[in-house]
């Protein structure tokens, strides 16, 4: 697996650590001008299962890839959290923020890949 895969996979499972669901995979990395090669999207029910997820997230890289984020932000309401990985920037939604920035739709250029939710 190239790097690349190996930390799309380690968010993903960290996602899915704390149950996060509708995990989407943008690949902007055709797109000129958009700044990065990859979106992960999710979300959570609520504020506080947004803010486990982006926690799971961060540690569950950190932990098993060594990688720290270069930033992160949102944490203040927890309605839209971004973690910045560099060439991927994951996006944990409320399901309101979600449908209304719709991200997927503002980047349909790219490959969007829906990673189906496990129970």
């Amino acid at each position: 697996m190239t790097e690349n895969k190996d930390l799309d996979k380690l968010i993903v499972e960290g996602i899915q650590e704390r149950k996060g669901k509708g995990i989407t995979h943008v690949d902007l990395s055709e797109i000129e001008g958009s700044g990065v090669d990859r979106f992960i999207i999710c979300e959570g029910t609520s504020s506080m299962h947004v803010s486990a997820i982006a926690d799971s997230i961060r540690e569950y890289v950190q932990k098993e890839g060594g990688i720290k984020p270069f930033n992160y932000d949102g944490y203040k309401n927890s309605q839209w959290i971004v973690i910045d990985y560099g060439s991927v920037l994951v996006h944990v939604f409320i399901p309101e923020m979600r449908q209304l920035y719709n991200l997927e739709e503002l980047w349909s250029d790219g490959q969007v890949t829906e990673i189906p939710d496990i129970d």
